[in-house]
């Protein structure tokens, strides 16, 4: 499991909502704290922790953790632009989660002006 940390060059749109949505069944979005690498190392470390690839499971993948991991964080954000910053929390910012990989990802941005 990788997490990286993804930003939109935002100030094309002064005032909208953006979604990202990640089309992906093993992959998800979430926004989590980034001022300390280590919150991002703990989300990592608990989550292999917790979704671990048992045998018992019978996905004939063999990734039957990614697929939880992928329901625990959901597939999309949907952030507020106001004067060309998205509205976060102090610490807040938006990641792209893969959970199987690394595999060739793409994630789907729709802009909402207004």
């Amino acid at each position: 499991m990788r997490l990286y940390c993804f930003a939109l060059p935002l100030f094309l749109w002064l005032n909208s909502n953006c979604s990202y949505i990640s089309a992906y069944t093993t992959a998800g979005i979430t926004i989590n704290e980034n001022a300390d690498p280590d919150v991002t190392r703990d989300l990592v470390y608990g989550m292999n922790m917790t979704f671990d690839n048992k045998k018992e499971y019978r996905h004939a993948e063999g990734n039957s953790d990614s697929h939880m991991k992928s329901s625990l964080t959901g597939a999309s954000e949907t952030l507020i632009i106001d004067g060309g910053e998205v509205i976060y929390g102090t610490w807040q910012s938006t990641y792209f989660a893969e959970f199987d990989g690394p595999r060739d990802r793409k994630v789907h941005i729709k802009v909402i002006e207004g």
